[in-house]
């Protein structure tokens, strides 16, 4: 295995968990916004009352004595996804795809039974999938249908694009691709796909797995060079205007493209992760200090989208 030291990650530009935390965080996210993101029930609602698109909720649940109610709502929905609310890094999502005799069918393919789905959604009010494992609730969405954009890109599961924003800028994206080991979730700790995107084009850069490079994804065998996001304009948009909805100034946000909707807002998140500096092949830093110099001269989220694409493109 090979180590590289501190100082030379430094002087490429890579940004590590302290100065992430420290520096961006802490500093630019002010803690009282904090529930605004943490709680994807008030992201939801925070963005339909600004008139950005999210997937339509289903329901949402508080206590344990309303499942049998959810039971007979869910008869109308075949396809759905489960969360916790308060849930991170994926943990505790289910994506359901269909029904059967038994119970759910998850993206997958395999089973979920009446039992084992009853049980999972104790747990998540429990609060085991939540951040500091307090009380949560469970929220359910329709399922997104992604456009064919990303046939052959992902299996089974939505594919989502991150993008990383600071002070309203967009400065890094990339883009999460479900495989069968990721269980048809777009979480690169549980062994999804993430490709680098350029941030002024939408067209791939990079592929990862596991922190290694890929070329082609591993359950299709489909190459990624020529994987480009449609919508990039409006997506970059999307995640700038997260900046004014919230308040805080360093931000992840999570878009999913819907063939029929467009991009929606998944959810949005206060401590991203620093994984998508792998998937493009670069550090997050020098663009994070042109930014922290500049972004006082444009209040308009258009026009911050347009310098970046011509900054950093």
């Amino acid at each position: 295995m090979r180590f590289v030291s501190p100082l030379k990650l430094a002087s490429q530009g890579i940004m590590g968990m302290n100065r992430r935390n420290f520096g961006y965080v802490l500093s630019a996210n002010k803690r009282e916004l904090y529930p605004l993101v943490d709680d994807k029930m008030q992201t939801k609602q925070i963005a339909i009352d600004e008139g950005l698109a999210v997937p339509e909720l289903i329901c949402c649940l508080k206590y344990n004595h309303q499942i049998k109610e959810m039971h007979e709502l869910l008869k109308q929905h075949k396809e759905f996804v489960v969360k916790p609310t308060k849930g991170c890094a994926g943990k505790g999502i289910l994506v359901i795809t269909g029904r059967c005799d038994e119970g759910f069918v998850k993206a997958s393919g395999s089973v979920v039974t009446w039992v084992e789905f009853n049980r999972h959604i104790a747990s998540i009010l429990t609060g085991l999938h939540s951040l500091g494992g307090e009380p949560d609730h469970a929220m359910f969405e329709k399922l997104v249908h992604f456009t064919d954009t990303f046939d052959g890109f992902s299996f089974e599961g939505v594919p989502d694009i991150r993008v990383i924003i600071y002070r309203g800028y967009p400065v890094m994206a990339m883009t999460r691709l479900s495989t069968k080991v990721s269980d048809g979730k777009a979480n690169l700790h549980q062994g999804a796909v993430g490709v680098g995107l350029d941030i002024a084009t939408g067209k791939a850069i990079q592929a990862v797995q596991f922190n290694k490079i890929v070329t082609h994804h591993p359950d299709t065998g489909k190459s990624f060079e020529n994987l480009e996001i449609p919508d990039w304009d409006v997506i970059l948009e999307l995640s700038a205007r997260s900046y004014e909805i919230t308040g805080l100034g360093y931000i992840g946000a999570d878009i999913v493209l819907d063939r029929d909707h467009g991009p929606l807002i998944l959810e949005l998140n206060a401590r991203p992760g620093l994984s998508i500096q792998i998937a493009n092949g670069t550090g997050i830093s020098k663009r994070l200090d042109y930014i922290e110099s500049i972004y006082r001269k444009r209040k308009n989220h258009s026009e911050r989208v347009a310098h970046v694409q011509k900054v950093f493109g």
